[in-house]
């Protein structure tokens, strides 16, 4: 059986090996130009190694490790990321998940929105607390095939163009509208306004995202939002 977690390791530690700067070791007398030509074409070499091996990590992990999971094109995963779902995790394009992040609730995720390191989404019934003289640890959890306590249906939903901020928790059946942000180390236990920034334990809105009305209408338009004219 394939060591994912190794797999992928391995692909990153190449990866920053690649990335590290060589010492030039040219001859004595070599022209300044002949040295900026060689270390301007070791970059290029480098990005492009480092692309190829990125991009191989990860279609390894949405072909393997996330094969339950519906991803769309441009997904990309720190180190040691974690994805589940109950019954549907559903990822749109040019999607971004930080280090160390995971999500372990059922989601639909837009597009083009990005999680920074640590990021969490969790449930809010994953164990029957309820049950008279169980403990629990050993209550039944929503990951059991029959579990039938609440959190069934439950689905976290984050619109396109979304960024959640370092080290911040979104709780499940949350709703984070559209082209919103999350300030770092946040707790979002209710919905969140498009078009808003939040932040705070528990997230309050804090301003706009856009500082007047002009450039928030263009951008939705140029967008073709839902909420174009709306808002």
């Amino acid at each position: 059986m394939i060591n994912i977690t190794r797999v992928s390791a391995m692909l990153h530690a190449v990866w920053s090996a690649f990335r590290t700067p060589v010492l030039d070791k040219s001859e004595p007398g070599t022209s300044s130009g002949t040295a900026s030509v060689n270390e301007t074409t070791r970059r290029t070499t480098t990005m492009s190694i480092g692309n190829v091996i990125r991009q191989a990590r990860d279609l390894l992990l949405v072909k393997v490790l996330f094969r339950k999971c519906t991803i769309g094109k441009g997904f990309h995963a720190g180190l040691r990321v974690r994805i589940w779902g109950r019954d549907k995790v559903v990822i749109g394009r040019n999607f971004y998940i930080g280090r160390d992040s995971f999500i372990e609730t059922d989601v639909i995720i837009g597009d083009n929105v990005m999680f920074g390191n640590r990021v969490a989404l969790v449930g809010r019934y994953d164990h029957h607390y309820q049950l008279p003289g169980v403990p629990i640890r050993l209550a039944p959890q929503i990951r059991d095939a029959d579990y039938k306590w609440k959190g069934i249906g439950l689905v976290t939903t984050i619109e396109d163009d979304v960024w959640v901020g370092y080290g911040s928790t979104v709780m499940g059946g949350v709703t984070i509208g559209e082209g919103s942000i999350i300030g770092a180390g946040s707790l979002v236990t209710k919905d969140v306004e498009p078009y808003s920034i939040y932040a705070g334990v528990p997230a309050k809105k804090i301003r706009d995202r856009f500082d007047n009305p002009i450039d928030l209408q263009t951008h939705l338009k140029l967008v073709q939002s839902k909420y174009y004219g709306k808002l």
